[in-house]
């Protein structure tokens, strides 16, 4: 079964009112990423007033900036779309990419309770996912419900640590879940995410993988967030349950950032409290007629998604090409897939679709990292195939 990548399927339910921003690879000698907006149901180029991304989110304002640009037609929403499928991908028309370019991926983690507590069972684990049914049962019984309701960093956020650090049961993950200071990390290199129709990659060392459903905040240079999307923020949980220090190995491979389908505006229709209170859905479905769906909700998050990108940009951390930042997810997935105990993990050909009804769907398929379409398309190449087409000026 091939993945929906009908626009019914994979823009938001009011697209017509949205304020989108995407890329597309034009066809051509020599081809190249577009920056494009929708109207109606009809791409349209931007590249009069941004050569990139980045000079979209570091606009005075951004919004204006799409809406006043009389950039030319390159399509149908539902051509492109089609045409985004990799496995069936016609090189010589236009296909979708993920919507960001320079933009540096960051993440945070352990942002929801729920995810805390895996995080924990899965250090436990180290990377056994039968053992980690025994640790789920013990550690919930014994710290779930206090944590639930802590805020992170406060008095009672501290004295509770101390009570949990007397018990032996202090962890890392419990450090930046309940602590004063957020996790955040480089999820991936600028230029490396993929977009909706693309594979997904997964490291063939690994033998227990999840998907992580996230909101996405596209936060311009002076720190601002000035709207969102969606992602998924692939982990190899046995290769992060061995060590915390072993994170980038977990987080960081070929195809593991996907990110889209459109970035979406703040503007009069839609806010960022509209994003702080979003539900988020995911479904998987493998060739081995196995089926997940679980869902993230914003509004269960622990730390709200102004500090988290207050802790991620700053006095001391600057992205002059601003940044995309992964939020974190509620949903961890412990339903069997197989043996029992074992817990669920991705096989080869899995569909994963990350759905909210105001951002559209993300929609990838698994396949391992070597065997995915190899990452040779950095920011030196962007400049250089830019300056050929005239768009760099």
């Amino acid at each position: 079964m091939s993945l929906d990548l009908s626009a019914a399927a994979i823009l938001p339910e009011d697209h017509r009112q949205a304020t989108l921003v995407g890329r597309v690879w034009l066809p051509g000698k020599p081809g190249g990423p577009t920056v494009v907006t929708l109207r109606e149901d009809k791409l349209i180029d931007l590249s009069k007033v941004a050569a990139t991304v980045s000079d979209v989110i570091n606009a005075e304002d951004p919004v204006a900036l799409i809406r006043n640009c009389t950039g030319s037609e390159i399509g149908q929403i539902d051509a492109v779309l089609a045409n985004s499928l990799h496995s069936a991908r016609d090189s010589e028309l236009a296909y979708l990419l993920t919507p960001i370019d320079l933009q540096a991926i960051k993440a945070c983690g352990v942002t929801f309770v729920e995810s805390l507590l895996e995080r924990v069972i899965e250090e436990g684990a180290k990377g056994d996912p039968a053992a980690a049914q025994e640790i789920r049962q013990n550690i919930g019984a014994q710290i779930g419900a206090d944590v639930a309701n802590i805020v992170p960093g406060s008095e009672q956020a501290l004295a509770l640590k101390a009570v949990l650090v007397e018990q032996g049961l202090w962890s890392p993950y419990l450090e930046v879940g309940i602590g004063p200071d957020a996790e955040v990390f480089t999820k991936a290199q600028p230029m490396s995410a993929v977009g909706t129709g693309a594979e997904v990659g997964l490291h063939r060392k690994s033998n227990w993988s999840n998907p992580e459903p996230e909101l996405v905040l596209v936060i311009n240079a002076g720190g601002q967030i000035i709207g969102v999307t969606l992602g998924n923020d692939v982990n190899l949980r046995d290769i992060e349950g061995r060590s915390a220090l072993l994170l980038g190995s977990a987080k960081d491979n070929n195809g593991s950032a996907a990110v889209g389908p459109f970035l979406r505006l703040f503007d009069d229709a839609f806010t960022i409290d509209d994003a702080r209170t979003m539900d988020i859905s995911l479904r998987v479905e493998g060739d081995d007629g196995f089926v997940l769906d679980g869902r993230s909700s914003m509004s269960q998050i622990a730390r709200d998604i102004t500090d988290l990108a207050r802790q991620t940009i700053g006095p001391s951390h600057q992205y002059p090409d601003g940044l995309v930042l992964y939020t974190g997810t509620l949903f961890a997935p412990t339903q069997d897939r197989g043996a029992a105990g074992q817990g669920f993990t991705h096989k080869i050909g899995d569909r994963v679709m990350i759905h909210t009804p105001q951002l559209g769907c993300l929609a990838n398929r698994i396949n391992h990292c070597d065997k995915i379409t190899p990452w040779t398309f950095g920011a030196g190449a962007l400049m250089r195939n830019l300056f050929q087409r005239g768009i760099l000026r």
